[in-house]
């Protein structure tokens, strides 16, 4: 009777299993495992640390690359040109998820598919830009981690002002064709004006505009704000470097522009955004749908400040600024 009753409860905790076993290993079974189609308008050594965190997280969740999960991955390489084609390429392959970061890939990835869920790790202003319709209620087959990075501009300028108290003429530079960098340049031109500061925007569309825009703001400003856009990612080094050159502190959105040679960042901590996605990528390889899946917002921020860039300009961080700061670069 004992055998009976323990047969019984072995046979009931296996169906109880059975309700719960992932997706890949019911797919691993039947000979295919699930697919995420990871693309980035970066490169990927650029992508190197965000894609890490991402794979790690799947893991911890039971989503291992190579044995319950296959990830296929594509780079850009900074060509925007290129993105179209890539998610149409996910898009024939019928990956089971695609995952990006950027508005411009997510807008290239609605395009090629309305069927295969879209998860962003990363995006401005994701209603705004069209990506989903709110951040309560997204629908469609898109949702994933806004940046806030036009929300942050404000707390940027105060970190900047009380770095550099003798800031009284900011420069404010952005892509002048890129929607986000658009808003976060009016929203940074209304923190400056709050602050008290002179504006001097420094708008560029190419490349080829950023020596010129330098040349124009010589003698003009006491500090440069740096809107985050993908053009301005690209030339990272050289806006750093010619900031340099012209003696002007410079305040960014991301650690990769600090990196990179700025002074000064502060922004949602980009590692965990991607741990967060990897976490809306389980919801749906287990059955949800990314309709139901709120858009979430960060919650860490990372202020990272470059101490060889401050001695380059000649400038003294106080220590209890340092002491503050999430990562010192030296």
């Amino acid at each position: 009777m004992q055998f009976d009753q323990l047969k019984r409860r072995d046979f009931i905790a296996l169906l109880g299993g059975a309700a719960v076993w992932p997706m890949a290993a019911r797919a691993q079974q039947a000979g295919k495992l699930p697919t995420i189609g990871f693309f980035s308008p970066r490169s990927a050594a650029a992508a190197r640390r965000s894609v890490a965190a991402l794979v790690q997280r799947l893991g911890e969740l039971g989503w291992i690359e190579g044995r319950t999960v296959a990830i296929q991955y594509r780079w850009a390489d900074e060509h925007d040109e290129q993105l179209a084609a890539i998610a149409d390429e996910f898009a024939r392959l019928k990956v089971d998820v695609i995952v990006t970061h950027a508005t411009a890939p997510v807008r290239a990835a609605k395009q090629a598919t309305a069927v295969i869920p879209i998860v962003f790790a990363s995006a401005a202003d994701p209603v705004s830009n069209g990506l989903v319709a709110s951040l309560s209620r997204p629908g469609g087959n898109v949702t994933g981690i806004s940046s806030l990075t036009v929300e942050l501009a404000g707390k940027r300028l105060e970190l900047l002002r009380e770095l550099i108290s003798s800031v009284h003429r900011l420069a404010i530079m952005s892509n002048a064709d890129g929607p986000g960098a658009v808003r976060e340049m009016a929203d940074a031109q209304a923190a400056a004006r709050t602050l008290g500061l002179e504006i001097v925007t420094s708008e560029i569309r190419r490349a080829e505009d950023i020596a010129p825009a330098f040349e124009a703001l010589k003698g003009r400003a006491d500090a440069l704000y740096v809107v985050t856009d993908p053009l301005v990612n690209t030339n990272r080094i050289r806006i750093n470097a010619l900031a340099l050159g012209a003696r002007l502190p410079t305040m960014h959105g991301s650690r990769d522009y600090v990196e990179a040679g700025g002074l000064i960042s502060y922004g949602p901590d980009v590692l965990s955004m991607y741990r967060r996605a990897a976490e809306l990528v389980d919801k749906i390889l287990r059955g949800a749908k990314p309709a139901d899946i709120p858009v979430e917002q960060p919650t860490r921020f990372n202020l990272v400040v470059n101490l060889k860039t401050a001695n380059a300009l000649g400038l003294a961080i106080p220590e209890a600024f340092l002491a503050r700061a999430d990562q010192v670069i030296e």
